[in-house]
């Protein structure tokens, strides 16, 4: 029985609380007064992301319960069972360089919460993991399926910086796909969504599986889906691709075998040539266990 079900609630809804005392109420109070969560429930809800504030033009996650709510201000509750209840998977810290981090976030995490909740997000993993504990700002994203480096900004300067880096290509990005199939080494610039798209397939290595090929790629832009697009436009979708591939529909997703492997720039903060790039030790295999189940 879920907690919703145990409290005779919906498992999904939301309430917005305007804050209408003078002297201030904490947050903690207002929710359990006009809900029938426990309060041991409402601090989970804010500590995963789940309660948000406007005060004026802004709206952000408030996850302080203590914390003493302005007069004119509205007070969000936003639940949902499912995703509360979901768990993250690890991520792991690839080097903490102070102004930004690089992580290796596994397939099944997100890059961005939702306003139900951040707590399967990979920058809320940084805040509650990074010693010693910054704010985290994404600067580009990764699939809920791909594995691979990401960068977090830990100022918003820094986030800024990145950001306007990504959209001006200056960060050069690498991935590694398994597909069925020997593909030559090419360029594909097919528009995706109307705009221009560019993925280049750098080199091709076979497997241990036969007619299964390791690609690795370099993404010259960033358009959404772009290599599982792209590869599938040229009769070679990344193997367990269910959405352009032929990967079985069913309750259980298959493995996604697509990862970022590399990251090159020139640092802003140092002007020092940067490169993080996964070895194979310590991160989850990307070799082919059951290719029929990933087709």
């Amino acid at each position: 029985m879920t907690s919703a079900e145990q409290l005779d609630l919906p498992e999904k809804f939301e309430k917005h609380f305007e804050v209408i005392e003078q002297d201030g109420i904490s947050a903690l109070e207002l929710l359990s007064n006009h809900s029938h969560l426990s309060r041991q429930k409402i601090k989970q809800l804010m500590h995963k992301g789940a309660v948000w504030l406007t005060l004026g033009n802004n709206t952000s996650r408030i996850r302080r319960a203590t914390r003493k709510l302005p007069f004119g201000s509205i007070l969000h509750l936003y639940y949902d069972e499912y995703v509360l209840a979901q768990q993250p998977p690890e991520a792991h810290l690839i080097r903490d360089e102070g102004d930004y981090s690089v992580w290796f976030k596994p397939a099944g995490m997100l890059s961005q919460g939702s306003k139900y909740g951040d707590h399967t997000s990979i920058y809320r993993w940084a805040e509650t993991h990074l010693q010693p504990q910054r704010n985290a700002f994404l600067v580009h994203r990764l699939d809920r399926s791909t594995q691979g480096l990401i960068l977090l900004a830990h100022r918003k300067k820094a986030a800024a910086a990145l950001a306007q880096m990504f959209r001006e290509r200056k960060i050069n990005k690498y991935y590694q796909a398994i597909v069925k199939g020997c593909p030559e080494p090419q360029t594909i610039t097919s528009e995706i969504d109307g705009k221009q798209a560019i993925t280049r397939i750098l080199s091709v290595t076979e497997t241990e599986q036969d007619g299964y090929t390791l690609l690795n790629l370099q993404l010259l832009s960033g358009r959404k889906h772009q290599i599982r697009r792209h590869l599938s436009e040229i009769g070679i979708p990344v193997l367990g691709d269910r959405l352009y591939g032929n990967a079985p529909d069913n309750d259980q997703p298959p493995k996604l075998y697509l990862r970022a492997s590399k990251i090159t720039f020139i640092s802003p903060f140092d002007n020092q040539e940067k490169t993080y790039q996964l070895n194979s030790p310590g991160y989850p295999d990307f070799t082919i266990s059951d290719p029929d189940c990933h087709q």
